[in-house]
């Protein structure tokens, strides 16, 4: 797949959905906030460019389902401009597609590097887009700030130092201790006769971090881990590893797989006769398309949620709550909301708050620097990029959701464990997965 295809659909329709004309294909810039095309009028040190990097194809698409629905949100909310250095300035946003590839993500961040002139560059979802894409931002001196990767899948992934971290590179998210904060308490509230943690962990970046981090975390807190070993992304049969799970008697399970790989898992688990008392999975689950995708199977299992319509948080562009802008996106697509929404969103917020803190926006070092010492509170809560758990990372805290039958849509979530954050209320009693 190429350019050509958006989030699955073809560009002409793409264009459309975010209100621009086909006059915008080809060389100039894909987006554009403001009207501010150069040759309008606006002279280039006016423009702020904004690179966006997400997998709008490919295995991993589920994540970019909300991008163009966002970028149209930011262009609506800076239609008339912003002050940045003592000037009016306009805004492009130039989006480009991964693939689901890390190979796509190295080659479209040097596109908007060396051709596009970007100013500054944001990206989202998977080591395998934000790592790529990081790591050509710091050897090229351009501002960076990406989300939806484990922090230490990020850091230490891209050869971080610890207490030193990265010039021009910054990531809000969370980590291994978040997901146990999250998990293990669900964990706690089910009633099992052991402790043993079926884990589903293929040999990647992501999972890889899980098994390092989250595995001695596990066995600290006195669960077992029950590996199912190193597995390649793609794999279709996953008997060895069911049969490991059902040897164990596990009745707690929890994965980081790619989502196409967890679906083949659980549809062979449900047939083979593995059926855990509490699936807490992470990678996966994370969009209302998985759960269509899994029917009746896709009942009670939990996962992580960092952003909902529940979380009390406010757009700094314009105040809209998050409430608001899963409606707005409901009311827009026809969609039901995805976590990505608020995540995507504030990777804006967040850039255009480095471009007014700058007394120059273009000056690219003075911009990185705003964005290492960042606090802000946002569409994706208080963000402090000052505070660790290394320079240039700010930390969300995950909250405990289930999915179960919707009403407006085939599946919505409950958020059932509120325990890392009091501030998200709870929407109902945590149940068994294997409850049918």
């Amino acid at each position: 797949m190429s350019d050509a295809s958006v989030g699955g659909m073809d560009r002409r329709s793409f264009l459309s959905a975010v209100g621009l004309g086909t006059a915008a294909i080809g060389g100039a810039p894909l987006l554009s906030a403001c009207g501010g095309l150069k040759g309008t009028g606006t002279s280039s040190s006016d423009v702020l460019k904004i690179g966006y990097v997400s997998p709008q194809t490919g295995p991993l698409a589920g994540f970019a389902t909300a991008d163009n629905f966002v970028v149209k949100q930011i262009q609506e909310a800076l239609r008339n401009g912003f002050t940045s250095g003592g000037k009016k300035r306009t805004l492009e946003i130039v989006v480009k597609d991964t693939q689901s590839n890390p190979n796509r993500a190295t080659e479209v961040t040097r596109q908007l590097i060396n051709s596009d002139k970007v100013d500054l560059i944001v990206g989202s979802s998977t080591p395998d887009t934000t790592n790529p894409v990081a790591d050509q931002c710091e050897a090229n001196g351009i501002p960076n700030v990406t989300t939806i990767a484990p922090w230490e899948a990020w850091f230490h992934g891209r050869g971080g130092k610890p207490g030193e971290g990265f010039k021009y590179t910054t990531l809000f998210f969370f980590g291994m201790q978040e997901f146990a904060d999250c998990f293990f308490p669900m964990w706690e509230r089910m009633d099992v006769s052991n402790k043993n943690v079926a884990a589903l962990w293929p040999n990647d970046t992501d999972a890889n971090a899980f098994r390092q981090g989250l595995g001695p975390m596990m066995e600290k807190s006195g669960y077992t881990v029950v590996d199912g070993g190193a597995y390649q992304d793609g794999a279709t049969d996953f008997t060895a590893q069911i049969a490991k799970f059902k040897e164990s008697d596990a009745e707690l399970f929890t994965c980081t797989p790619i989502p196409p790989d967890f679906q083949t898992f659980w549809k062979q688990a449900q047939q083979q006769g593995f059926r855990p008392k509490l699936a807490t999975v992470a990678k996966v689950m994370l969009f209302p398309s998985e759960a269509e995708a899994l029917g009746r199977l896709a009942n009670n299992i939990a996962t992580d949620f960092w952003w909902s319509p529940a979380h009390p948080y406010t757009s700094t562009l314009d105040g809209k709550s998050a409430k608001q802008l899963a409606d707005d996106f409901a009311a827009a697509t026809g969609k039901q909301w995805t976590q990505a929404l608020g995540s995507v969103y504030s990777l804006f917020e967040i850039a255009i708050q480095a471009f007014k803190d700058a007394s120059d926006p273009k000056d690219r070092d003075e911009v990185a620097s705003k964005l290492r010492g960042m606090k802000i509170n946002c569409m994706s809560g208080n963000l402090d990029f000052t505070a660790g758990p290394q320079p240039g990372i700010a930390i969300q805290h995950p909250v405990g959701g289930q999915w179960r039958k919707g009403e407006r849509f085939p599946w919505d979530v409950v958020i059932v464990d509120n325990t890392p954050n009091k501030d998200v209320p709870v929407g109902g009693e945590l149940k068994p997965t294997d409850a049918r």
